[in-house]
């Protein structure tokens, strides 16, 4: 009789028993316990992170700020593979902020998540039990973690990561204007002037960038027919998932 991989992945995890953080014990750890397995539960406003075996829990913002948050909590504890389920693209940026992390991530779909919620007996849902199933989820089935980018892809993320430096830096000379001193008031100003017309210059090389490949010219006029998807948007989500927009 012919086992069924998935059944035993979920026997499996039925017998594994949670650790306490092993920051708080003293007992050599097994390799079993040196794996760390990451769910994280995708919310509209903030996003519940749940490891595994050695339990943590961590949530953040979903935005820019909770995202760089969560990537430095994650690549502290070189997790093993992230999970998360599919959303109608509210995991799209968490995704792409992890996978420019170069943290090993995988996208389920939310049918797989709840039939091993079943499979466990979890039908108690609350946001942090939903993590916490993905995470093990993770570490039974294994999904196939999305790979790293190809050079061109690399370099248009370098382009927006760069463009988002510029952004912040502008954005602060701009606060120190309102504020500052008359004498260096003329200084930050010629300073943002600048800072702008190599913004416009940003946003023209990943434009061209773009447009010189049939590939991602295609992708990026999908993309910017949704609404509220502009050119950087639509820039962001190429490089950081360069597989949108293509046939399986």
């Amino acid at each position: 009789m012919m086992k069924n991989p998935v059944a035993e992945a979920i026997q499996t995890a039925l017998h594994l028993e949670p650790r306490v953080s092993a920051r708080l014990e003293e007992a050599p750890l097994t390799s079993l316990d040196r794996e760390c397995w990451v769910g994280i539960d995708v919310a509209k406003g903030h996003l519940d992170v749940a490891t595994w075996p050695t339990v943590e829990h961590l949530r953040v913002t979903r935005d820019d700020a909770g995202l760089a948050e969560l990537a430095g909590w994650l690549q502290a504890r070189t997790p093993t593979l992230i999970v998360l389920e599919a959303t109608g693209g509210l995991e799209t940026p968490v995704v792409a902020a992890l996978v420019g992390a170069r943290l090993p991530t995988a996208v389920i779909n939310p049918r797989q998540a709840r039939d091993f919620a079943k499979a466990l007996g979890r039908l108690a849902k609350t946001d942090v039990l939903d993590a916490e199933v993905l995470a093990r989820f993770g570490q039974a089935i294994r999904p196939e973690p999305r790979p790293w980018k190809d050079e061109e892809t690399q370099a248009l993320a370098a382009l927006i990561r760069r463009r988002r430096q510029v952004v912040e830096i502008l954005t602060a000379e701009k606060n120190r204007l309102s504020i500052a001193h008359r004498q260096v008031q003329p200084d930050i100003q010629a300073t943002i002037d600048w800072l702008e017309q190599r913004l416009k210059g940003l946003d023209g090389d990943l434009q061209r960038r773009l447009r010189a490949s049939p590939v991602w010219r295609e992708q990026d006029d999908l993309l910017q027919s949704g609404p509220g998807v502009g050119p950087v948007t639509a820039a962001t989500l190429l490089a950081a998932l360069p597989e949108l927009g293509r046939a399986p």
